[in-house]
């Protein structure tokens, strides 16, 4: 989601002209992300199957994150594995294959893998039952300082330390630490900045086009990063994440919120580009997201903007504008791109792995829609099977112990009855019988593709 897809990743790599090129052949094309070499061997407790080079850390969070979104709670050694990457600066790097290896100044923390995981970690967090919560909190703890200590002077973040800001990787951050109850409005830089300062930097002005004489329809959509010239052009995936952004939201948002961060409601609901050139955040967010609502008003769904995939569907990005429009309370323009997704996702996310499953997930819990049944799919159930085994719930640690108690008083009372066998040994081995129905059902293997 967000930074490591499409058109965004292949300007991040143009300005940040690192090693992570390979991550902007993102989750669209099947052969894509790197299957693992027949020498690596992955974690057990990782999700998905591919190589996590490049996403091991990212998918993860999606996947605990969604886990947890609907009541799920996810393995211990899923979240231990996680906790287990982050280095002692608070930072994540996209996947450390040897995390007793301390951190150096060669290993590539990136915002948007720490971001994921402190929103996955402060779910967690807030579950006081929740496996790990204690590591969990820790680890959020230290991500939220290293996230302020790596903001830019303009108020945002780049995908990597000291890049230049990016409307991805500042949405992905405020999410995060908002998750993690930290007041975003009032985070400023040394400039005295805020991160809502600088996404409102990177959104077109009402009724600018796009610099080739189009006319206004692009106004309101964010841009990823100013080009070599400092011209914004609009970016539906940067669009969705400025979205969340501007609203101080995360990768989940329920139908709960609607109305509440899209304030005021006359904004959210508005067609027109509103605030002119001078616009609130949540302006910004009600202008993006009727920017989104034209991208996927012929087709229902996102074009891919992935060099060699014109003319091809976005199913990711098109999950993450089913979420921001939920988000900026647009619930029912979210509809067409949602039934889209129902019908035509399937392959892409049997193909894609874990944080697709996540991404359907998200758009699910943001329009009400159950998850267990999208278009026909079981996605949380398809999710699990990509990972280890979740944890049992809580009715059925209970279950189990009664379980276990009934058999054994109905030995006690076998074993006092001179007819020894009886009825109540029948009903002793039928209880038994009904012990783990929960642990059989989760069977964890599944192919998985880079978000």
């Amino acid at each position: 989601m967000f930074v490591r897809r499409s058109a965004a990743v292949l300007a991040a790599t143009a300005v940040i002209g690192t090693a992570f090129a390979p991550a902007a052949l993102a989750d669209e094309s099947p052969t894509a992300s790197p299957s693992p070499s027949p020498s690596l061997t992955l974690p057990s407790a990782l999700y998905g199957s591919t190589d996590p080079t490049y996403d091991g850390v990212w998918r993860q969070s999606l996947a605990l994150l969604a886990q947890h979104t609907v009541g799920v709670k996810p393995a211990a050694k899923a979240v231990d594995w996680l906790t287990g990457q982050q280095c002692a600066n608070g930072g994540f790097a996209a996947y450390r294959a040897d995390p007793a290896t301390k951190c150096d100044a060669k290993t590539q923390v990136d915002t948007n893998s720490t971001g994921a995981a402190l929103q996955a970690l402060a779910a967690l967090d807030a579950d006081d039952t929740g496996p790990g919560a204690a590591d969990a909190a820790d680890a959020a703890d230290a991500a939220v300082k290293w996230l302020k200590s790596v903001q830019n002077e303009d108020g945002g973040w780049g995908y990597l330390p000291g890049g230049a800001s990016d409307t991805n990787s500042t949405s992905v951050v405020i999410g995060a630490l908002e998750a993690a109850d930290t007041d975003t409005r009032d985070l400023r830089s040394k400039d005295d900045r805020t991160p809502y300062d600088a996404l409102l930097g990177l959104a077109l002005p009402c009724g600018e086009g796009d610099g080739n004489g189009e006319d206004s329809e692009n106004g309101g959509a964010f841009a990823f990063q100013p080009d070599k010239r400092g011209k914004l052009a609009a970016n539906a995936d940067a669009t969705a994440a400025g979205v969340l952004g501007a609203l101080g939201e995360g990768l989940v948002t329920g139908p709960e919120d609607d109305g509440q961060s899209a304030t005021p409601s006359s904004a959210s609901k508005a067609a027109e580009c509103a605030g002119g050139d001078s616009p609130t955040p949540e302006e910004a967010a009600a202008n993006g997201a009727a920017y989104l609502v034209g991208a996927v008003a012929r087709t229902g769904h996102l074009e891919s903007a992935l060099a060699g995939a014109e003319d091809q569907p976005d199913h990711g990005n098109t999950a993450d504008t089913v979420v921001a429009l939920a988000a900026a309370g647009r619930t029912a323009d979210a509809g067409k791109p949602l039934a889209w997704l129902e019908k035509n996702s399937g392959s892409w996310a049997a193909e894609s792995g874990p944080a697709a499953y996540a991404q359907l997930i998200f758009a699910a819990h943001a329009t009400g829609t159950d998850p267990r049944d999208f278009g026909g799919a079981d996605l949380v159930k398809q999710l699990g099977a990509t990972g280890p085994a979740a944890e049992p719930a809580d009715n059925d640690n209970k279950n189990n112990k009664d379980d276990k108690q009934a058999t054994q008083d109905a030995d006690a009372d076998a074993n006092n009855d001179d007819s020894g066998v009886s009825v109540w040994w029948i009903v002793g081995v039928g209880l038994v019988g009904g012990i783990g129905v929960g642990f059989l059902l989760s069977s964890r293997t599944k192919k998985q593709r880079q978000p």
